[in-house]
């Protein structure tokens, strides 16, 4: 246990705080833009920003009891080292990149190319290999999604150039 303590990291109450202030943020983005398109009740019924700003609202109610909660919690609380949030972020940076790229380059090229890049960098797999497994698998998801089952996915140029 001392030896994850002397490695250091952020501590939980700083974390707990840092989410509360996020949550608190976005439930007041929330709250603000529901009052702005209405929010109370009008003579057919709720109007549009009825319902989410309730939503809203609930949110905030929880980000201020995270506060308070944090603030309760001891100081000294690890809440990870470095070298797991190291690993987390190995995993986090590249799955979020991926999600970006998916509506430019559609899902197949996307996901060929997130394979690729993870089994290289993280896997340590020649990218030789890395990229061949990427193109087949997404050949294959292509394949069974698209031409097996007709569900139709979200598609970049390179599907459009090949007719799809």
């Amino acid at each position: 246990m001392n030896e994850v303590l002397e490695e250091g990291g952020p501590t939980r109450r700083a974390v707990e705080l840092g989410s509360a202030a996020v949550l608190l943020a976005l439930a007041v983005l929330v709250v603000w833009d529901n009052l702005r398109i209405g929010a109370g009740w009008s003579g057919s019924g709720p109007e549009a920003g009825y319902f989410p700003l309730r939503i809203g609202v609930a949110l905030g109610a929880c980000a201020v009891a995270v506060f308070v909660q944090a603030l309760r919690t001891p100081d000294a609380a690890l809440f990870a080292t470095w070298s797991q949030l190291k690993r987390v972020a190995q995993v986090l940076v590249p799955l979020t990149i991926y999600v970006a790229l998916i509506v430019p380059l559609g899902l197949y090229v996307a996901s060929a190319l997130f394979i690729a890049v993870f089994m290289v960098f993280v896997g340590r797999y020649p990218a030789w290999k890395a990229l061949l497994m990427g193109v087949a698998l997404n050949a294959a998801m292509f394949y069974v999604f698209e031409i097996q089952f007709k569900v139709p996915l979200p598609k970049g140029p390179l599907e459009a150039w090949l007719g799809y």
